[in-house]
């Protein structure tokens, strides 16, 4: 874990009843990536782009998703990531071996993207390539259920991704990511028929029970395909957010302040 967002400090860290320094300092903390995220989310709405927070614990499939959303948009909308990860660009190395406009924020010790990150990395990462305005960008967080949930990053939408391989009590295990969840993808669908420990049911059942009506869909980005669902909530969502990239100064407005 971190200490950028106090998730790395014991408790028996600090005995005083009352440790208002370091309240403080989180307070302080959060207030300074809340307005860069509005910043963010400015520059996004200007642009035209849809931003997806992308979240999971790690192996859930969120890149394999991501290249097989790609594969069946098949430039229906321009499509660009931002990854994030402790260290390497594996991830961000094989996306753009498939052809998709890829990012890698390397984070270190960090188990989770702020929006500060976002915003350095848009100087070098512009919302236009090619004369192409991005009509939807995937933030790739660091794969990990509790801070990103934590962090606005300037996202229009979370999407969180609960694979059949790491049980259906997620939910109810994680509630903070899981209740920040506008949609829940149930990844790897395509193992149930080998699992008899992942029922569909309690997962929904469990998501529910945190009181959130987030819709979940299922998809399969392995051997077998099939991710339709996804892809049509993702459409409808970029159309949804259309008259706001409807602007004929979208490549002007890319450009990060």
């Amino acid at each position: 874990m971190c200490e950028t967002c106090g998730c790395s400090i014991p408790d028996h860290a600090h005995p005083e009843p009352a440790d208002t320094h370091t309240v403080d300092v989180l307070k302080g903390l959060m207030s300074s990536n809340d307005h860069a995220a509005e910043h963010n989310r400015e520059h996004f709405d200007r642009a035209g782009t849809l931003v997806v927070n992308l979240m999971s614990s790690p192996g859930a499939g969120k890149t394999r998703l991501l290249e097989q959303t790609a594969a069946a948009l098949d430039g229906r909308l321009n499509i660009a990531v931002i990854e994030g990860d402790l260290e390497t660009e594996n991830d961000a190395e094989r996306l753009r071996r498939g052809g998709i406009r890829a990012h890698q924020i390397t984070t270190g010790s960090a188990c989770h993207l702020d929006a500060h990150l976002i915003h350095q990395a848009l100087h070098e990462f512009p919302l236009v390539h090619d004369e192409k305005p991005v009509d939807v960008l995937f933030v790739e967080n660091v794969g990990n259920l509790v801070c990103p949930a934590a962090f606005d990053l300037g996202q229009h939408l979370n999407v969180v991704l609960l694979s059949t391989t790491e049980g259906d009590d997620k939910p109810a295990k994680y509630p903070v990511m899981f209740r920040a969840a506008d949609l829940v993808v149930v990844s790897k669908c395509d193992l149930l028929p080998m699992l008899d420990d992942f029922s569909l049911e309690r997962a929904k059942a469990s998501l529910k029970g945190l009181g959130n009506e987030t819709p979940v869909v299922q998809a399969a980005a392995g051997r077998q395909i099939e991710i339709g669902e996804w892809v049509e909530w993702l459409e409808q969502k970029r159309s949804e957010h259309l008259p706001v990239s409807a602007s004929p100064h979208r490549a002007e407005a890319a450009t990060v302040a």
